[in-house]
């Protein structure tokens, strides 16, 4: 008989979450659940109690969550989740704002930058109060032509604090990749960065700005990033500022956050565009952040001061999901650039050198380590990594072999399946 790659302890077992939320929902509905098979079964067969319960344990805030869960939950289309709900989703993933890391920032090894909570909440104070002025509301949207760098998330909580939703590419689409996604959406505000790292190299990116601006009349106002060195020049984009101005020219104060319907739009997602013009994916503030709730607390079990990682672009809903680990007070490490530059060696040097503790990445990736003959076990600690997650096209069983062979023995080894269309995972861990 074949044998589990991986089980955990038994201690390891009793300190889950999900342990703690069985134990929450047999107080709170007089059940006898005892494991997580039975909590599968009760989140189908009870699922509003499952989903009250739920909210509860990830304290979840704002103006209010009281009234029915589900109203008309026969219907597909057209059941209603949290009908009386109002609440923001930017106020949840910000609730922790003391000295500790939120972000850590490494673009390839050129750059390294590190930013603490409280400076996340009022850098997106400031940026909330500048969209604002810009006439920026509820129904309108912002977007990015972004590297993955704090700023990203940062212009994403600020677009959301107002009720905007928010759409990204990450800069190494070409313009009309571009053009071919935010057209549809017809941005107010376009986030930007001068230029971004890969593979050792620097790219421009001013020159592809000006010209999806120029066709995108839509765009009222571009702010730009100075993620490159020199200050860039702005004579050629109509309406745009820097960061650094938006930042210093907005005091920071406390927010007011936008209390919104559970179904308020958040993010637009785009297709693949294989078939055809990429087609808009709009998903809900609520939905967003209950299925994020349920899979990086109880899947990922993630818990405050975790350091969560996942190799991703802002194109790739994998990044939206990475935002919301902020919720639980979680460090977010970001990465952007080449994950083999200057050696396939750098993302285990970040683990390492951060103390990571949930390591995310693709399938394509850990299969070109074993290709290479990589073996990380012997030349790095990563005695702080607890689970591996893997997504982006199926873990072929060889991947799980070289993973516990040549990364590490003792980690909870995930493949994730996702993902576009939900916002999250249809399988996990």
């Amino acid at each position: 008989m074949s044998q589990p790659l991986w089980t955990p302890s038994p201690e390891r077992i009793e300190q889950t979450n999900v342990t703690s939320l069985i134990n929450k929902i047999n107080a709170d509905w007089d059940v006898s659940l005892t494991d997580s098979e039975h909590l599968h079964q009760f989140s189908v067969t009870e699922m509003e109690k499952f989903w009250r319960s739920l909210i509860e344990y990830a304290e979840l805030n704002g103006e209010t969550w009281t009234g029915p869960e589900l109203v008309d939950r026969n219907k597909l289309p057209g059941a209603k989740w949290f009908p009386e709900a109002r609440f923001n989703y930017a106020e949840n993933i910000l609730k922790r704002r003391d000295d500790a890391d939120a972000f850590v920032f490494w673009g390839e090894n050129k750059v390294k930058r590190r930013m603490s909570f409280k400076t996340l909440y009022d850098q997106v104070s400031s940026i909330s109060q500048a969209l604002k002025g810009m006439g920026v509301g509820p129904g309108d949207k912002v977007a990015g032509y972004l590297p993955n760098l704090p700023e990203t998330i940062i212009a994403t909580l600020a677009a959301a604090s107002l009720g905007a939703a928010w759409s990204s590419c990450s800069p190494d689409f070409g313009a009309q990749g571009v053009l071919d996604r935010f057209s549809q959406i017809k941005p107010k505000v376009v986030f930007c960065a001068n230029g971004y790292h890969y593979n050792g190299k620097t790219h421009d990116s001013l020159g592809k700005v000006e010209e999806i601006v120029i066709q995108l009349p839509s765009v009222e106002h571009v702010v730009v990033i100075e993620y490159l060195d020199g200050a860039p020049d702005l004579s050629g984009l109509k309406n745009a500022q820097h960061w650094g101005d938006v930042i210093a020219n907005h005091a920071p104060n406390e927010i007011e956050f936008a209390q919104l319907p559970f179904d308020q739009p958040l993010y637009i997602m785009f297709s693949s565009g294989t078939t055809g013009a990429p087609k808009c994916i709009i998903h809900s503030a609520g939905g967003s952040l209950l299925k994020h709730a349920s899979e990086h607390l109880l899947h990922c079990n993630m818990k405050r001061d975790d350091r969560i990682f996942f190799f991703s672009t802002c194109g790739w809903m994998m990044w939206n999901w990475l935002v919301s680990s902020l919720a639980w007070g979680a460090t977010v490490l970001l990465y952007d650039g080449s994950p083999f530059y200057p050696s396939p060696k750098i993302l285990f040097d970040y683990v390492d050198a951060e103390n990571m503790t949930l390591f995310g990445t693709s399938a394509k990736f850990i299969d070109a380590l074993s290709k290479n003959g990589v073996r990380p076990m012997d030349t790095h600690d990563l005695g702080s990594v607890k689970i591996m997650c893997s997504t982006g096209s199926t873990l072929a069983p060889e991947g799980f072999d070289y993973v516990y062979g040549a990364i590490k023995k003792n980690v909870h080894l995930v493949s994730f399946t996702g993902g576009t269309d939900i916002m999250g995972c249809f399988m996990s861990g």
